[in-house]
């Protein structure tokens, strides 16, 4: 049983895309299992129903007023580099509304459900594959993973949005008297949860250097302090659910081949370039092409 996991990772998800472009189109790898968290649940149902064209042309054109209904920073340009700041009057008028997050993500939860069908939902509920998108329960302090072989079409496509919604800069979302968040906040990497479903062969998408290149800046300011502790504890989470997955695959004797991105795409993974993405997924679909015309299936390097 061949499963693809996509980890969370915001705009880098266009790199995921390539790689799975070229893992499915040109190495053929069929799968039988889809588990992503935050954009990598983004990406997956469309995947899994081989719309790849389709799924393209959404990273290729999205902008931050696709993602966020009311967006809670402002970006600026310094020294040719995007930074992102505060936005003082729409997190204002976020909390005199009685919202609990800086920013709400409404447009993302419209995008979804215009770019999934019902008839597109049917198809992938009625086939042999399972897709499954993680999310955050913070009231019982644990993750969830939601398979669209359980949910409605309504509950599934809430769902996709819910494990994409990076809090406190995107909505926090109350289902079943439960609040729920980003699945990335327990589980970034969700290789441990493919391998529990019964795959035997995991490729796992890592939008994330394998190797630390990057020292944050010094912050300026408590907007930035606060996605500096966010990223901070987003990698250590990253990197505990990688050795979980190598641990559980060799209890399990499976194999997982490994996809990080090779170099740093941004610092900021909550703004939204149209021109970066589809370069990231030009670049994501050599790489995976690379690493395959280098590397053989059984190459021990590779199997963890």
């Amino acid at each position: 049983m061949r499963a693809l996991v996509i980890s969370g990772g915001g705009s880098k998800g266009a790199f995921a895309g390539g790689v799975a472009q070229f893992l499915i189109q040109e190495a053929k790898h069929n799968y039988d299992l889809f588990v992503g968290t935050s954009t990598g649940s983004l990406l997956i149902s469309h995947l899994a129903l081989n719309k790849l064209d389709k799924i393209k042309e959404i990273y290729s054109s999205v902008n931050q007023d696709s993602i966020f209904s009311n967006c809670p920073f402002v970006i600026r340009k310094k020294h040719g580099v995007d930074v992102i700041a505060i936005n003082h009057w729409n997190v204002l008028k976020n909390f005199a509304k009685g919202r609990k997050t800086f920013g709400e993500s409404e447009n993302l939860r419209y995008l979804i459900r215009e770019s999934i069908t019902v008839e597109e939902f049917q198809s992938l509920k009625q086939s042999s594959m399972d897709v499954v998108v993680t999310v955050s329960n913070l009231s019982l302090n644990q993750v969830e993973y939601k398979s669209i072989n359980d949910c409605t079409y309504e509950e599934f496509c809430d769902w996709i949005w819910i494990s994409s919604n990076y809090t406190p800069f995107m909505s926090l979302v109350r289902r079943n008297g439960c609040e729920y968040a980003d699945g990335g906040l327990g589980s970034l990497v969700p290789i441990e949860e493919a391998l529990r479903r019964g795959a035997t062969e995991v490729d796992v998408v890592v939008l994330h250097t394998e190797v630390n290149y990057l020292n944050r800046m010094p912050v300026r300011n408590p907007f930035e302090l606060i996605t500096t502790i966010f990223g901070f504890m987003l990698d250590r989470i990253e990197n505990q659910n990688i050795r979980i997955g190598k641990l559980v695959a060799n209890q399990k004797d499976a194999i997982i081949n490994f996809y990080y991105t090779p170099t740093v795409l941004t610092t900021n993974s909550l703004i939204f370039n149209k021109e970066r993405m589809t370069l990231w997924w030009k670049r994501g679909y050599l790489y995976a092409k690379n690493k395959n015309e280098e590397t053989s299936p059984i190459d021990p390097e590779h199997q963890e």
